[in-house]
Parts: C-alpha cells; structure tokens; sequence
C-alpha cells in the first residue's frame, strides 16, 4: 500500500485548514474532514512510494523538514479529472523545495513512485476535498471564495505515513 512522507502544518495553520473543511462539510460537499480517522490532518505530501525500506528511513530521518519555518498556503487549486480535487496552493520557498528534493533523494529506487511527486513535476498542495464532481466543483469554489485569498503559518514537522500499518509518525525536528 501507500507509504508517503508530509509536512505537517503548525497548530493555527491546521485550524484554519480545518474550518475550511468544515464549510465543505457543513455544505454537504466532499470534504477532508468526513475523514475522521486519528491520523487525518492538513498536511503536504512531499512524497509517496509503495514501500519503504530501513535505507530510505535512515535517509528520511535525515532530512531538514523546516521546522518553524514559515508556509503560506495562496489560492484554491483544483485538480482536474474525471472527479475533482480542491486544494490550496502552497507558495514554494527555496527551503521548501530543496526539502522535496532532499526527501525524493531518499524514496529514490522504490517502487510506485508516482511522476507527479518529482521535482520539476511536483505542484505543493494541502488538499480541502476530493471527488467532486462539475456541480460539487462549482459549489465548492463559490462557498470558498470569500475565504482569505492567503493562510499563514509555520510548518511544524515532517511526518510519516504508514497505509499498511495505518499509522503516523513525526520525522525530524517538531517546532
């Protein structure tokens, strides 16, 4: 199954991701927080792999996650396919992608690495709702526009994601 490795967003940045959430949900559209498990939380993914080996923890053990660094989330982004995902866009800083890249160093060799998750290819993202359909979509971005155009916060620290073992842990340093 999925194993992905994230930052996690700072305490005021997470609420403010989840009120968003919330007005989703509250609307009766998709939404992240119909997803109540323990380890759901706003986070950007940074990579993804079906399996990761001890090298490659070793390896993500050691990399600079920013912790208290600062992050801005900007606009809404939407992913387009037969369904759609609303996101926010997460405004790059050179400490951000050299992260990204530090950390598909790391997962570099593993299976089931998408393209989408390598550098150059890679859209930093903190996602609101998924599966919606055309009339979902349109809701989604009217009931969402009057929302601040920016959130700011601080990223707290990486973390871990286990879809085998359905667990989360925190990786490098916590802000």
């Amino acid at each position: 199954m999925v194993q992905s490795v994230e930052l996690v967003l700072d305490a005021r940045l997470d609420a403010e991701v989840r009120e968003e959430w919330a007005l989703l949900l509250e609307a009766g559209l998709p939404s992240q927080a119909r997803h109540t498990g323990a380890s759901n939380a706003p986070h950007v993914t940074l990579g993804v792999a079906d399996t990761v080996d001890e090298s490659a923890e070793r390896a993500l053990a050691e990399v600079g996650y920013g912790a208290g660094e600062p992050l801005r989330l900007g606009g809404l982004l939407v992913f387009p396919g037969r369904t759609s995902v609303v996101s926010r866009a997460v405004v790059p800083t050179a400490g951000l992608l050299e992260t990204h890249r530090s950390v598909d160093a790391a997962l570099d060799g593993l299976p089931g690495r998408p393209p989408t998750t390598a550098p150059g290819a890679w859209t930093p993202h903190v996602t609101l709702a998924r599966r919606l359909d055309a009339e979902q979509l349109a809701a989604a971005l009217a009931l969402l526009a009057d929302r601040p155009r920016e959130l700011v916060g601080t990223i707290r620290c990486g973390r871990r994601w286990d879809a085998d073992a359905r667990a989360t842990w925190d990786v490098g340093t916590v802000a």
